[in-house]
């Protein structure tokens, strides 16, 4: 069921995705072709928003900060397998493996490579505090419009 609480959240974590995506881009190779990045990571945030954060919603101030960060790490593990899977079967259609196995394997070590890209202060600190502030700003919006 749609309430103000969703919708806040889904707001607030996609335009944390957002801008964590540019503060991102800077981080990678030259030669990194971007393409649909942000919005990708723009639509995470929006669905993780509504999915996880919203529904648990109401539970005091604590557990909105928790939420808020909860919603950041769902946004982050998401964002890292759904384009970790992307590599891989980009590097599948060229025949870069033997067998599915060994394509499966791929996409955990595109996850850690892609990890290690974002083991960057300015992100971690975005990333927390923009989080924490999702959470209350959650927890404010089920307080008022319920």
């Amino acid at each position: 069921m749609p309430d103000a609480a969703k919708l806040v959240a889904a707001l607030f974590i996609g335009g944390i995705a957002y801008v964590a995506s540019l503060l991102i881009m800077p981080l990678m190779p030259d030669s990194t072709d971007f393409g649909s990045f942000v919005y990708v990571n723009s639509i995470i945030g929006i669905a993780c928003g509504w999915t996880v954060m919203g529904k648990r919603a109401g539970r005091g101030i604590t557990a909105a900060i928790n939420n808020g960060l909860g919603g950041a790490l769902v946004l982050v593990i998401w964002g890292l397998f759904i384009h970790s899977c992307y590599q891989m079967f980009d590097r599948a259609m060229d025949n870069w493996y033997n067998g599915a196995f060994t394509a499966l394997a791929a996409i955990f070590q595109f996850m850690a490579e892609f990890a290690l890209i974002l083991v960057n202060p300015t992100v971690i600190f975005w990333l927390i505090g923009s989080s924490i502030i999702a959470g209350l700003a959650t927890e404010y919006a089920w307080r008022t419009w319920r």
